[in-house]
């Protein structure tokens, strides 16, 4: 699932702080070089790039349910025939069969809001013993914004539009790795990590990567206001505060 159709063009810098992240993740994956991995949202593909690089021998297959994304992960890895880019939401997720060793995942599966079919289809698409190493928004993630975005919402003129409206879902540890257990897994391990974020560009932040969603179920003369209105009631901020759901899973 896509909330919301990304600018692929900007992502990597105005999420610059994220990607960092996930190298971090990346480096918990432990290849030998010859596995095949998907890489389960994958965005413009430069964690993927990353992650071939571990894989020299290897094949990846590069998933992601926003066509922007796709196609700049295509054209990321037009001349390699080791790297294959799926469009496809993670709920739907079928390989035709295939099984892989490792399914490699960042900033993505808090955008999905079944974790019990999600779980299942990462495990359906894993070979016995295959991991799932990831990590996404957890339990408190962007806790000070969303409370400004929902303040925001709930007045004229926003409220027909936006209203209620959450379109993640931060999950603790505790049930995630019931919800993995449930799925088939032999083992799971989370655990949350604080790793508040300074962007660079802190209102281009704001708006495409935590507001996005947001801003395209408004008006487009209405969206500014509401970013607007969202800075106002935040006051003086300056950091993200980003909490970190990681997942170690055995299949």
């Amino acid at each position: 699932m896509t909330p919301h159709e990304w600018n692929a063009t900007d992502y990597d810098a105005t999420n610059a702080g994220i990607i960092e992240l996930g190298l971090e993740v990346l480096d918990r994956l432990e290849l030998t070089g010859n596995e095949t991995v998907v890489d389960a949202g994958c965005g413009t593909g430069v964690l993927t790039e990353k992650l071939v690089e571990q894989l020299p021998r290897g094949h990846v297959i590069a998933v992601d349910a926003s066509q922007k994304m796709v196609e700049q992960a295509e054209q990321r890895f037009a001349d390699n025939e080791d790297v294959e880019v799926i469009l496809c939401d993670l709920l739907d997720l079928d390989l035709d069969g295939k099984l892989v060793d490792a399914v490699f995942s960042t900033a993505t599966l808090h955008w999905v809001l079944d974790h019990e079919q999600l779980f299942r289809n990462f495990y359906g698409v894993l070979k016995p013993g295959g991991r799932l190493v990831a990590q996404c928004g957890g339990d408190g993630n962007i806790a000070e914004i969303q409370r400004a975005y929902l303040a925001a919402a709930g007045v004229e003129p926003f409220v027909d539009f936006v209203g209620d409206f959450v379109p993640t879902f931060f999950a603790d540890p505790d049930d995630t790795e019931r919800r993995l257990l449930d799925a088939g897994f032999r083992s799971a391990d989370c655990w949350l990590e604080d790793r508040p974020i300074v962007p660079e560009d802190k209102a281009k932040h704001l708006r495409e990567i935590v507001l996005g969603s947001h801003m395209q179920r408004l008006p487009e003369e209405l969206q500014e206001s509401f970013a607007e209105t969202v800075e106002q009631i935040l006051g003086d901020w300056e950091s993200v505060g980003y909490v970190r759901l990681n997942i170690d899973a055995t299949a």
